[in-house]
């Protein structure tokens, strides 16, 4: 009886810690220092665990968004501090040079194979998708593949691996009618081939760029931008073979780009930009949130990352949470720098 009560004890005071969790700033710093880089403008940027106490980043970066010069850079967290960033990839396509965009790490947790997915295109509306692998954790990579036909990876926000190995990566597309659907790309082999799964592309909802989370009971979440001023959201209860119709969050989305994840405590945690929509497309990234949910669509804020005036930019967040518990969040950071925030 004793020991029953102890037990029930130990559980409720775990709930509440969950319940009552706020995140809080451990530290906050830019990736490169001013005039350590070549490029004028760097966006996208991606982090991935590769080691108990390292990191790799990486983003594109050049004179500016589109223009051919920009590639793929990297830079590695090592005993607290990042590294030199170095190209790795880049645009070149026989006799043309293309530039390159939103680059995502992606490691299966039974493999030691690290893969880079980028894009490589004039636009979002005709780009294609690229690989690259790397067993020795980022140090170097292997010579650029292509994937499959109509097969983009990635588009921004990392795959999630199911329990029975299956790769969930979330993806998007924009096509020259400025039409947004989402779907899913779903392997079972590693990535070796690739199904597509749409996500109600009978919907006059236009969403792109989604993050993929699993809910504790198996069910399958995606949280996309939209053109409708809301972080948008639909479930699957089949491992992302169909999905439900779309719902609107409580989150206000400008246009703009987000991440999600569940987190170690069973709640799930996005980072986006709480605005609307202006008459550009760059309005409304000038204050950047942190927020906490139990359900995946009520969402409450618990951190301000930034909070900028008119011109700034803090944009494209993305989150991941290492070994030890730590969440380690990545963004743009006025298209001069990349930002690194940890939290606890």
């Amino acid at each position: 009886m004793n020991k029953l009560f102890f037990f029930s004890i130990i559980i409720l005071t775990i709930l509440s810690s969950c319940n009552n969790y706020r995140p809080a700033l451990l530290t906050s710093t830019q990736i490169f220092n001013e005039g350590q880089v070549p490029f004028k403008q760097c966006h996208a940027s991606t982090i991935e665990q590769i080691g108990k106490d390292s990191l790799i980043a990486a983003w594109f970066g050049g004179t500016h968004e589109s223009n051919p010069d920009v590639v793929i850079w990297t830079s590695h967290y090592i005993n607290g501090k990042w590294q030199t960033p170095v190209q790795v990839a880049d645009g070149v396509l026989g006799d043309k040079r293309y530039p390159t965009w939103n680059p995502v790490f992606y490691q299966h947790p039974a493999s030691d194979s690290l893969y880079l997915y980028y894009k490589i295109g004039p636009n979002p509306r005709e780009w294609k998708g690229y690989y690259k692998y790397s067993l020795d954790k980022g140090n170097t990579w292997s010579t650029a593949k292509a994937l499959p036909q109509n097969i983009l990876g990635p588009i921004k926000n990392k795959p999630i691996t199911l329990k029975n190995g299956t790769i969930l990566s979330p993806s998007s597309t924009e096509s020259k009618e400025e039409i947004w659907k989402a779907h899913l790309e779903i392997s079972t082999d590693r990535g070796n081939t690739w199904s597509i799964v749409n996500i109600n592309h009978d919907s006059p909802i236009q969403v792109i760029q989604p993050s993929v989370v699993q809910h504790a009971d198996g069910k399958i979440q995606v949280l996309c931008r939209s053109k409708e001023n809301k972080v948008m959201s639909s479930f699957s209860n089949d491992n992302g073979k169909t999905w439900q119709p779309w719902q609107a969050t409580n989150l206000l989305n400008p246009n703009a780009a987000t991440d999600a994840i569940r987190l170690n405590n069973g709640k799930f945690m996005i980072v986006y930009n709480p605005d609307l929509a202006g008459k550009d497309w760059w309005e409304g990234r000038t204050k950047l949130c942190v927020a906490l949910s139990k359900d995946g669509l009520n969402w409450k804020d618990a951190l301000i990352l930034e909070d900028g005036k008119k011109g700034d930019e803090y944009s494209y967040p993305t989150i991941i949470q290492d070994d030890d518990g730590l969440i380690h969040i990545t963004y743009t950071w006025n298209r001069k720098n990349i930002k690194h925030i940890v939290l606890k």
